[in-house]
């Protein structure tokens, strides 16, 4: 029986504790005095390795990223984070030492990081480079942009951005390599793709598509790959 046999049937609703667990014994951290207590003090140069410029290392970082997550808020708070990816190089487009803009392509348009950053324009990015434990980290002050001359500059396949993300940097600092080292990710002998579903039939479970199974594997085929930068 494959993994997908297995998971073709939908789950059991989960019962009421397991949905609203009991959080009466928690011991919650609400001060940072109690954070500290439990984390301790950063080291100084936690602090001191904050930079707002671009060095000519970070823009060897930038164009080496194929890919980078988004963080947003909306004006209430809440968050979104969100991947994006395109070959190294074509990413992010260096305006100049504060200013990176990223490329857009043809997506789901529910556009939610996008949404926020018109009502909120603080965004964080995290710039990660294939087989690397160390990543860049940007936060800053975000705008979208609909055209530019730049965007020349980011075709991808013959295909301009639908839009750019231009992030005028606050801080930019590179983070340690802890998280991928315990996590082993870029160790293949811990890659299990196989042990979940595959996507149509996560899709088919999941999110009422109105698609039979059929017709979510070809879409999930090879037209979803050649539509990548044609919407």
């Amino acid at each position: 029986m494959t993994t997908d046999d297995r998971n073709a049937a939908h789950p059991t609703t989960a019962d009421s504790d397991t949905l609203h667990p009991d959080t009466s014994a928690y011991t919650e951290i609400t001060d940072v005095a109690a954070l500290t207590e439990v984390l301790g003090d950063a080291q100084p140069r936690a602090w001191t390795k904050e930079r707002t410029e671009l060095t000519g290392i970070d823009r060897d970082w930038l164009a080496a990223s194929p890919f980078c997550f988004l963080a947003t808020a909306d004006s209430d708070g809440r968050c979104d984070v969100s991947p994006k990816g395109d070959p190294a190089g074509r990413l992010v487009h260096v305006l100049d030492d504060r200013t990176i803009a990223l490329a857009e392509r043809p997506g789901n348009r529910r556009a939610d990081g996008y949404r926020n950053i018109l009502t909120n324009p603080h965004v964080g990015l995290n710039f990660i480079v294939p087989g690397r434990g160390d990543t860049l980290r940007i936060n800053g002050r975000a705008r979208l942009v609909r055209d530019a001359p730049f965007f020349a500059d980011m075709v991808v396949k013959g295909h301009r951005p639908v839009l750019a993300v231009v992030v005028h940097i606050e801080q930019i600092f590179f983070h340690c390599s802890k998280a991928f080292l315990r996590s082993g990710l870029w160790q293949p002998e811990s890659w299990h793709p196989g042990d979940l579903p595959r996507r149509a039939v996560i899709a088919d479970r999941v999110e009422n598509t109105g698609m039979t199974l059929g017709q979510l594997d070809e879409h999930y085929g090879e037209r979803y790959r050649e539509k990548l930068y044609r919407g």
